[in-house]
């Protein structure tokens, strides 16, 4: 059965990561050779697992937990890896809610291209933040998603609230 126009997910602001295309390699493999900062968007490493800013965000603050391993499948990821990504992503809503006050928050992965992944081959955990009334008409009668912070404020603002809080990487 097709589904019906209010049973879609509208997201038009995507299409410029769509027209993109691939990329050569893993994102994310290359997010860790280069150096932290702005320009990777990396804002923590800890010991399995690192924390970055997305790049096509869906709202202010998006990010993403993704281990070391380039392992495509979470079922495959060891326990300490899991669980690492897993009190990260507690740790980045503390963060979030510090500095940006969300409403609420999605967190979730896509696993396989069938399943909305980008990345198909390593797994990554994107934590959202929400705010209330933070849907409107521009998505879908402008083709215009507002995102009210550019990724230069909100990699500077987390950067020093994560340095603040003492959370130790390596």
């Amino acid at each position: 059965m097709a589904a019906k126009p209010k049973d879609i997910l509208w997201a038009p602001w995507r299409l410029e990561y769509i027209k993109k295309g691939g990329e050569k390699g893993c994102i994310f493999c290359q997010k860790l050779k280069d150096r932290d900062g702005l320009g990777n968007l990396v804002l923590y490493r800890g010991r399995k697992c690192f924390v970055m800013l997305n790049l096509y965000p869906y709202n202010n603050g998006h990010l993403m937990i993704v281990p070391f391993k380039h392992i495509g499948a979470w079922e495959k990821l060891d326990e300490v890896t899991t669980c690492e990504m897993i009190e990260l992503s507690q740790k980045m809503m503390v963060i979030l809610k510090r500095t940006m006050c969300p409403h609420g928050f999605n967190m979730g992965m896509n696993s396989g291209r069938v399943g909305g992944a980008g990345v198909i081959g390593h797994a990554h955990i994107h934590l959202v933040p929400r705010w209330t009334g933070d849907n409107n008409f521009m998505p879908v009668t402008g083709g215009t998603k507002v995102i009210s912070q550019s990724l230069a404020q909100a990699y500077q603002l987390l950067k020093k609230e994560i340095i603040k809080s003492g959370l130790n990487g390596r």
